[in-house]
């Protein structure tokens, strides 16, 4: 039977990491030994768990405890269920839960940047994506369009904060990602000591087109993408082997870099066209 523990008491300390805990603690909870985070929906929860993660506890609208959540919390029947009403929830969380369920994950140790690369001929890098709605975007067309893997610097937000891996639809959970070390001459000359050609997308003048006969026929490609508004860092740009531009019309300058990646990630993933 199902462990379901009715809400009475907001101040309960096992509610501390739907209610008082920001992301951040979250992900250092166990701090040096890894950390805990938060997904949202049952699709991306059930996403979560087929990937290796192990629920600690759900938060559940009382009417989807016997619809929409049922057929994840029968699988884990040792796990508390907390639940209320949906106003009551909304009060603690301070948002509205998506499909009616939250649940609290153990993270899991990242794998390194040569065991992600190992296989794949297309990868996608996020440098300084500090948005969490365009890196679930970003890893939703990532997933969809082809690309083997994503690679984020220290200065992008977690793929695995709630409104990034909801926005995901869980595909955060689907594609091979880790973060890369060090400044991007560190990281530009692991990737090419890996083999792979580097993409840099950048609104110069100074470029080759996305669909260009030689860019698209490069065996091992990683195509990289900078931070809203900025872009990539100038040394990042002088340090790829292309700097590639989506051309434009409509006196339009410029793409959501969530956007740009997916018009990216069709045109040189490893798509099925």
């Amino acid at each position: 039977m199902p462990n379901i523990i009715e809400i009475t008491d907001f101040n309960a300390p096992q509610l501390d990491v739907y209610a008082r805990l920001s992301e951040k603690q979250l992900a250092h909870y166990f701090e040096p030994n890894g950390g805990l985070f938060i997904a949202e929906s049952p699709k991306v929860i059930q996403r979560a768990i087929d990937a290796g993660h192990t629920p600690v506890s759900f938060l559940v609208e009382k009417k989807h405890i016997e619809t929409q959540a049922a057929d994840i919390i029968a699988q884990w029947t040792d796990v508390p269920v907390y639940t209320a009403e949906f106003d009551i929830l909304t009060q603690l969380t301070g948002f509205e839960l998506t499909r009616g369920m939250l649940c609290c994950m153990h993270r899991r140790e990242l794998p390194a940047v040569e065991q992600i690369c190992h296989g794949a001929g297309r990868i996608a890098i996020l440098e300084n994506v500090m948005n969490p709605t365009n890196i679930g975007a970003i890893f939703r067309s990532a997933a969809a369009l082809g690309m083997d893997a994503v690679l984020l610097t220290s200065g992008c937000s977690d793929p695995l904060y709630r409104r990034a891996s909801r926005v995901s639809m869980g595909t955060v959970f689907q594609i091979p990602w880790t973060y890369l070390d060090g400044d991007s001459t560190q990281w530009l000359a692991q990737l090419k000591a890996l083999g792979f050609k580097t993409a840099a997308m950048a609104l110069k003048e100074d470029t080759v087109n996305i669909n260009n006969p030689q860019l698209m026929s490069e065996e091992k490609m990683a195509v990289i993408l900078g931070t809203e508004g900025d872009g990539l860092c100038d040394c990042t740009i002088d340090g790829c082997d292309y700097t590639v531009k989506i051309p434009m019309t409509h006196g339009v300058d410029s793409l959501n870099v969530a956007a740009a990646s997916a018009v990216a990630f069709w045109q040189l993933g490893n798509n099925l066209k």
